[in-house]
């Protein structure tokens, strides 16, 4: 283990960044909030010096056209819907947090939920959808550490997204390598 590392990677499959898989500070956190969350927590105990964190992965389209990597900087959660508890639309019940997570940078709108949505006009989607981002902006928040977020939208969030996804799965590798080495040699 290499403690002296200050950036992590978080990716949720290995297939949306094959070459990485080399690459000692690139994590693959498996699909959904549950097992991004408990990887990264897990990564940021083990290493203590960790100061950001990036996440790269494919994305639906939701007012974003497929191909293309957007930074999110505004993070929902759209499988939170607990409005009869009293609270906002995609808020945790009992949390005093909103429902958003704002870094106040401009970017897009990333809608996080552990669902592939097929449905452009269900609620609660913003400019782009995912499965993991929500829950690693939330630990990062939670922990004290940078967070910055990259999506390459590989499919249009449709019934033929599914298809579309896997076609296009690996195809935001090249973006993901160029920012991160981009921002990290700046």
């Amino acid at each position: 283990m290499n403690n002296d590392i200050t950036e992590i990677i978080m990716i949720a499959l290995e297939a949306e960044a094959p070459d990485m898989a080399q690459w000692d500070n690139v994590f693959f956190t498996g699909v959904g909030k549950v097992n991004a969350t408990m990887l990264l927590t897990e990564v940021l105990v083990n290493y203590p010096n960790v100061n950001k964190v990036w996440n790269f992965g494919t994305s639906g389209g939701i007012t974003i056209e497929k191909g293309g990597l957007y930074q999110c900087t505004k993070f929902l959660q759209r499988d939170m819907l607990c409005t009869l508890e009293g609270v906002e639309l995609g808020q945790t019940p009992f949390e005093d947090e909103p429902a958003v997570i704002d870094l106040g940078e401009h970017g897009v709108v990333c809608s996080t939920g552990d669902n592939f949505v097929t449905d452009p006009t269900a609620p609660l989607l913003g400019d782009l959808v995912d499965m993991e981002a929500y829950a690693l902006a939330k630990v990062c928040k939670r922990m004290g550490v940078e967070f910055e977020c990259w999506k390459y939208i590989s499919d249009k969030a449709n019934e033929d997204g599914s298809d579309d996804w896997a076609a296009n799965v690996a195809n935001g590798q090249p973006y993901y390598v160029e920012k991160f080495n981009t921002e990290d040699n700046a």
